[in-house]
């Protein structure tokens, strides 16, 4: 099974739509709600991927919103496995990584300050600079990131 075939059982099983699903409106659209739905299962991973497979269809200036999402999506994901092995030779080292992508998520989500297809841009890039200054704050040493207090955004 590749990549795109994937995506779509994982849509499927999500919203019981496809990624083929073209609604008109964005904030409708299987990959766009799908991220929405992994994020908060902190399934950032997927949440990546799911809105990545749109973020490749995109011909809009939505390309740099999706861009925005996705890679602080995988500023958690790196979070989420600095938490989980911190040890680890790779994985322990994963609060650098998250920073970057923290920062290109900030820069290509500012612009669409406040709201953007029924998302409060504005209150997630606050949720991202947290990020940031906490592992900066702990010079690289603290994960702020906690399964149980891992934070849940929504569609107004």
């Amino acid at each position: 099974m590749d990549k795109g075939q994937r995506i779509s059982r994982l849509l499927e099983e999500l919203s019981g739509q496809t990624a083929e699903t073209t609604p008109d409106d964005v904030a409708a659209h299987p990959c766009y709600l799908g991220f929405f739905r992994c994020w908060n299962e902190q399934r950032y991973y997927e949440a990546h991927d799911v809105l990545e497979h749109l973020w490749l269809q995109t011909k809009t200036e939505d390309a740099n919103y999706f861009k925005g999402l996705i890679q602080a999506a995988g500023g958690f994901v790196h979070l989420q496995k600095q938490y989980q092995r911190p040890e680890h030779p790779k994985d322990g080292r994963r609060l650098y990584p998250a920073v970057r992508l923290f920062r290109l998520a900030e820069k290509n989500l500012t612009p669409y300050v406040p709201m953007r297809h029924r998302f409060n841009v504005e209150a997630f890039l606050h949720l991202i600079r947290q990020q940031i200054d906490a592992i900066l704050a702990s010079d690289y040493r603290a994960n702020p990131w906690l399964p149980q207090a891992a934070p849940r955004i929504e569609l107004i």
